[in-house]
């Protein structure tokens, strides 16, 4: 088995500046990285992160999951940034809530209850 390193999910856009402008709204931050041109990285968690890609022909249908310890104080520091989230779901061992990105791609924030019923 390879030792793998680094996890990237991978965001195909059609307008890279938008992408980035909106990643950078609700994350708080620059890319970390732009290692080549329409190409944006951000480090999310240790060795993971969101790349941003211009790749028009598959832009809008991808969905990254990020597991949250609160989505109710991620909801909230979405809304303090600007960014509204979907209805927080709630399934008893989950809840989760979403973001769409002006390409249409999902990022779906998931909280796991650690004493489900």
């Amino acid at each position: 088995m390879p030792s793998f390193k680094d996890v990237y999910a991978v965001l195909p856009v059609s307008d890279h500046a938008a992408a980035v402008a909106w990643y950078e709204q609700w994350l708080g931050r620059r890319p970390d990285t732009e290692p080549m041109e329409g190409v944006a990285e951000w480090r999310i968690t240790g060795n993971a992160g969101i790349q941003v890609a211009h790749d028009p022909e598959t832009a809008g249908k991808s969905t990254v999951v990020l597991v949250v310890e609160d989505i109710e104080e991620t909801v909230g520091d979405l809304a303090e940034q600007g960014v509204e989230c979907g209805p927080i779901q709630d399934f008893g061992f989950v809840k989760l809530t979403e973001i769409v990105d002006p390409a249409g791609n999902k990022v779906t924030f998931v909280w796991e209850n650690p004493s489900p019923e």
